[in-house]
């Protein structure tokens, strides 16, 4: 917001970002966490808990959580209002924003942590922050979700392949094909993985390794998945590949493209349905009462859902 101080020394508010005025009942402020991770290196997380003032949670029950991965991959979250974030925790959902070793703004050592290592060392900081959280009595270990877009996409998917923390996951035009990323990138990242994973196609090897399309067989978790069918940076054809593996396995699955959306959604009508989709996804295959959602709202259509009639 823009403030002006007149003569007398009071601020007073002459323009504000948004038009939203919510009442400080509703917001979850984050906690920074620094928590263990792999071989005996520490991460970063900002922890945000259920908030309502309209609701509590029940009596001896933890709430569900999701973890959330940033894109870049070597960006960074940071403790900035997000009403994407308070969505959840107004619904009764933990939220853990994590920093993986590689995010910028610790340092240059620990920026490096990612140097050869995306898909390695973004994935176990991402299932330790899951697992401290669990381990704490914080959150529910049956109920522990992951979600990302783009880069955020590709650990989120790597989580689901690579570890047994998670019981769910978003991926959101999500990276499945490391190689497909090497090749048909744009110009100003051209060389971009060379520094993440290595020289292409000299480690073609590792490429495949880390790529959660090569690797369909080790998925487990139910998956949710947002793409958009103009995508040129990660091809609709990853995520239908990604659906179709986990229909083959009898796991649940849910997919929506959204025309005329590129690398990252714009218009606001699929922006929301994507936010409430993978919602309903959640609330769905752990058998959770949805709230808060739209009026006409049809839920994700989810294959291999259980019980369903």
């Amino acid at each position: 917001e823009v403030a002006v101080q007149d003569s007398n020394g009071e601020w007073k508010v002459v323009k504000k970002a948004s038009a939203e005025n919510l009442s400080e009942d509703y917001i979850s402020t984050p906690k920074v966490l620094k928590y263990p991770s792999e071989g005996g290196r520490y991460s970063y997380m900002y922890l945000y808990l259920p908030k309502n003032a309209d609701f509590e949670g029940l009596e001896g029950e933890k709430p569900p959580l999701l973890v959330k991965t940033h894109g870049g991959p070597t960006a960074a979250t940071s403790s900035a209002y997000s009403p994407m974030i308070q969505y959840w925790t107004t619904r009764g959902f933990a939220v853990a924003d994590i920093n993986y070793g590689g995010s910028t703004g610790y340092g240059r050592k620990y920026r490096e942590l990612l140097k050869g290592a995306w898909g390695i060392v973004d994935v176990e900081d991402a299932a330790a922050a899951a697992t401290y959280l669990a381990d704490e009595g914080i959150v529910d270990r049956t109920k522990m979700a992951i979600d990302g877009g783009s880069a955020g996409g590709y650990t989120t998917l790597a989580c689901l392949a690579f570890t047994d923390v998670f019981t769910a996951g978003c991926s959101l035009y999500g990276v499945a094909s490391l190689e497909a990323l090497a090749t048909d990138t744009h110009k100003f990242e051209s060389r971009y993985l060379d520094y993440l994973v290595g020289p292409y196609p000299e480690m073609q090897d590792v490429y495949k390794q880390r790529a959660p399309i090569e690797n369909l067989d080790k998925l487990s978790a139910p998956l949710c998945l947002f793409q958009g069918l103009e995508d040129k940076i990660v091809p609709p054809n990853q995520a239908q590949l990604m659906y179709d593996a986990c229909c083959e396995k009898s796991i649940p699955a849910a997919l929506e493209m959204f025309e005329g959306e590129q690398h990252g959604f714009r218009k606001e009508e699929n922006i929301r349905r994507a936010l409430d989709g993978e919602y309903s996804f959640y609330t769905q295959v752990w058998s959770l009462e949805a709230a808060g959602l739209p009026k006409g709202f049809v839920p994700v259509e989810i294959a291999n859902l259980p019980n369903k009639e």
